[in-house]
């Protein structure tokens, strides 16, 4: 049995979905800014916001595979794993391996430091945050220099991070993207299916995610 391997389901809808509308928005983000929408770029923020707090909610309530929990490793194991990276050897991990798990907390924390920061940041003399007058004008302009500079980060984080999938495409022989696609992915028989949560309770997270958005933005 050892050499037998099934199509086994890693990743929920709710976690395929955040992903993809996340890689979405954050291009759209981008467009918006760069063609002078910003009103368009304040909205397209707090749908990405809203999303955020829901996959931070998802990440202790949620599927197995997309707990904090089971995928955040010690330290040591993600060195482990990227000394083993030149090896080539394909991985069989359930979820994301102990480097990727790092790599997903630190995007994370980088898009929500841009989301927050956007909320009170100042583009321009005509546009700004929905949050910008709680702030003195000293505060306003190093919120948004920070939002600024937090996006060259945040854009380096993201180019690693599509380097690395295409380094376990090529060295490890690991498709990553499929599984985030699909949901799917072969592993030997004897692994162990992890646990799904429902659809319907990421939908009340999620809607209570953007709720909480709704007042944010109001205050």
């Amino acid at each position: 049995m050892s050499g037998i391997k099934l199509s086994i389901r890693i990743w929920d809808a709710p976690v395929r979905l955040f992903h993809w509308l996340l890689a979405a928005l954050i291009v759209a983000l981008y467009v918006s800014r760069f063609l002078d929408l910003m009103w368009l770029h304040y909205r397209l923020g707090e749908v990405t916001l809203s999303l955020l707090i829901f996959r931070l909610s998802w990440g202790f309530f949620g599927s197995e595979t997309a707990r904090f929990a089971t995928f955040l490793k010690p330290p040591r194991s993600a060195l482990a794993h990227l000394a083993s990276f030149r090896l080539g050897t394909k991985g069989e991990s359930v979820g994301h391996n102990p480097a990727g798990g790092w790599m997903v907390l630190l995007l994370l924390a980088l898009l929500f430091a841009q989301a927050l920061s956007g909320l009170f940041a100042r583009a321009d003399r005509n546009s700004a945050g929905p949050l910008n007058h709680l702030l003195a004008k000293p505060s306003s302009d190093l919120v948004s220099a920070f939002h600024t500079w937090n996006f060259y980060v945040l854009l380096a984080a993201i180019i690693v991070h599509l380097l690395a999938i295409l380094a376990y495409a090529v060295i490890r022989r690991e498709n990553l993207l499929r599984p985030m696609i699909s949901g799917k992915k072969r592993l030997p028989a004897t692994t162990r299916a992890p646990r799904l949560a429902s659809p319907l309770l990421a939908l009340a997270l999620y809607l209570l995610a953007a709720a909480a958005v709704a007042v944010i933005v109001t205050l």
